[in-house]
């Protein structure tokens, strides 16, 4: 069963950093999941799909599955794109933009 090890994109939500330096190593799912006649849950036969594993570095993730003979891909870092903002830029003279609430 093949596995991804990535670096998790950061939260949508939150414009921070924190918890997003590490890589994760992750299973991918081998078979089709099926709905459960009874309860209409969706679940699949294998429960390694639930397993995620953490690493500080990718040479880490990468040394961890080759020790254990796991066949993985690593998917590349998206590149950081910064935008510069200044909160004084809100009050300055000449402004072009409208403020508004």
């Amino acid at each position: 069963m093949p596995a991804r090890i990535y670096k998790p994109s950061r939260n949508a939500m939150q414009s921070g950093k924190g918890k997003y330096d590490s890589w994760v190593l992750e299973f991918e799912q081998s078979s089709k999941r099926e709905a459960d006649p009874l309860m209409g849950w969706t679940s699949a036969n294998e429960t390694v799909t639930q397993v995620k594993l953490n690493f500080p570095t990718r040479d880490e993730a990468e040394a961890y599955a080759r020790k254990h003979g796991i066949a993985y891909l690593v998917q590349p870092e998206a590149p950081v794109r910064t935008q510069k903002k200044s909160y004084s830029d809100n009050f300055k003279f000449g402004r072009t933009d409208n403020w508004t609430h």
